[in-house]
């Protein structure tokens, strides 16, 4: 059997990558209803205070949305949830007993946290199957990887995830060759092919059509329910369509909490952020 380098190159990559988007069935507490807590949380950098004193509360299966203009400290936030930056101050537990802060980058993947940045990185040279297919083979070896078959168990979920994201018809087409918003919807899939339980998903809908936006739209509200999904935006339009409670950053700190309506006629998110208009 014949495997090109870049097959090699990527699959190596991908044994690589994806064990920090695989959990292990850990067991999450969440008997109150309640998945992530984030208490006086604190994050510094050369004088600059990225997070100040932060709390955030998110409910299991709940679809949260995070506004906040640049610089409000959302980035921050997700990289500390990820394990990616260390705080000064507080707490971050996912479930009532699982200090993130104590964990690594890994254990925390590992936990049922899946991170979607807004540039899609999947592998193009790969098919959509494959893609999703390398994502669900994390904790096997490379070379187990190349050369055993499916499950019956492992192409259900792939069938799944491919009917969930709208890419059934595409499975066998490159991810190189998919629309920019389709590559957004293929890695959306390689998240759920590890099954998290926390999605967090970061500006999904930048450079998108409207009828990519809306579709977006459509999947992330399919998914709250089953996942608890943590949306970063700033397109206000498609906040709108998709909110169910959305909190305002702005200088590391909670600023306003709400329905759309409630947080778009707050008076102090309309200084600092909506605008008159608004």
């Amino acid at each position: 059997m014949k495997i090109s380098n870049l097959a090699h190159r990527e699959t190596w990559q991908r044994d690589q990558v994806w064990p920090y988007l695989q959990p292990k069935e850990p067991i999450i507490d969440i008997s109150k209803n309640m998945l992530l807590y984030v208490e006086d949380l604190s994050v510094s950098f050369d004088g600059f205070k990225a997070l100040n004193n932060l709390n955030l509360y998110i409910e299991a299966g709940e679809l949260r949305c995070l506004i906040g203009a640049n610089g409000a400290g959302k980035t921050t936030l997700m990289d500390v949830i990820t394990g990616k930056t260390t705080p000064d101050a507080g707490s971050v537990y996912f479930g009532q007993t699982h200090n993130l802060l104590d964990k690594s980058e890994p254990e925390i993947a590992q936990l049922g946290i899946g991170r979607k940045f807004q540039k899609p990185t999947v592998f193009e040279a790969q098919t959509v199957f494959q893609n999703l297919e390398l994502s669900l083979k994390t904790n096997k070896g490379i070379w187990y990887s190349l050369f055993t078959q499916l499950s019956k168990g492992e192409i259900g979920r792939i069938k799944e995830v491919l009917n969930t994201i709208g890419l059934y018809n595409a499975r066998n087409q490159l991810a190189g060759a998919l629309s920019h918003g389709q590559k957004q919807w293929l890695e959306i899939g390689m998240l759920l092919a590890s099954e998290p339980q926390l999605l967090l998903i970061d500006e999904p809908v930048a450079g998108m059509t409207a009828q990519e936006t809306e579709r977006t739209a459509e999947l992330l509200t399919s998914l709250a329910g089953d996942h608890t999904v943590v949306v970063v935006e700033h397109d206000m339009e498609f906040v709108r369509s998709i909110a169910r409670t959305v909190t305002v950053l702005h200088q590391g700190s909670v600023l306003a909490e709400g329905s759309m309506d409630q947080v778009q006629n707050n008076p102090d998110v309309i200084e600092v952020y909506l605008g008159e208009e608004a």
